[in-house]
């Protein structure tokens, strides 16, 4: 005997919805985002939601990882495909630049923006952890070129990654604050003048 199915399928395109739920978080911030903000701007009510998504953190960490594959991987991108940390490091400043001002979408960086005056620390901890990853996988690097005489031995990579991480953040909240792609490519370029 052919076991059916309960409950009646789907009404709504998942992919459409969970688009609309990146953006809504990116502008706004995971604190700042309701349920019911999240049900208007996707077209569905919240029994869908909560069935296709769960709660509304679950969909925000599907929001993250969403994120990061569409919109995030640039800097990764740059760091794999540049033959040295510094050429990958001014690429992926040069990238946050444009991609932070890019029209058509919110300003900024949503890993970087989303916690802000989170009061989950789950979220918030999450969110943290994405960045300080970065900040290792870009301290690791500058370790490598230094073993290989790329950089000079006397390089602090940890100090070096921590500021990387912080021009970023800097670029993602200067986008964020009404700055042009301009300004955000003139100051990665000169956040490279550091650089040993």
């Amino acid at each position: 005997m052919e076991s059916r199915r309960r409950g009646r399928p789907r009404s709504f395109d998942r992919e459409a919805a969970l688009a609309q739920a990146t953006l809504l978080f990116w502008e706004r911030g995971y604190e700042a985002t309701s349920v019911a903000d999240l049900t208007r701007v996707m077209g569905i009510g919240p029994p869908s939601l909560y069935a296709a998504f769960g709660d509304k953190r679950a969909l925000f960490e599907e929001v993250v990882d969403s994120y990061g594959h569409a919109f995030g991987a640039f800097a990764a991108r740059a760091l794999e495909q540049e033959p040295t940390t510094r050429a990958g490091v001014a690429r992926m400043l040069r990238e946050a630049a444009e991609e932070y001002t890019r029209p058509g979408r919110p300003r900024g960086c949503l890993v970087i923006s989303a916690a802000t005056n989170c009061t989950s620390e789950e979220v918030e901890g999450a969110l943290r952890e994405r960045r300080n990853a970065t900040v290792r996988d870009i301290q690791r690097r500058i370790e490598h070129d230094i073993s290989t005489g790329e950089l000079p031995e006397g390089t602090d990579a940890r100090v070096l990654a921590v500021y990387v991480g912080a021009v970023v953040q800097g670029l993602s909240q200067q986008a964020r604050d009404g700055a042009t792609r301009a300004e955000l490519e003139a100051v990665a370029a000169a956040a490279m003048s550091a650089w040993p």
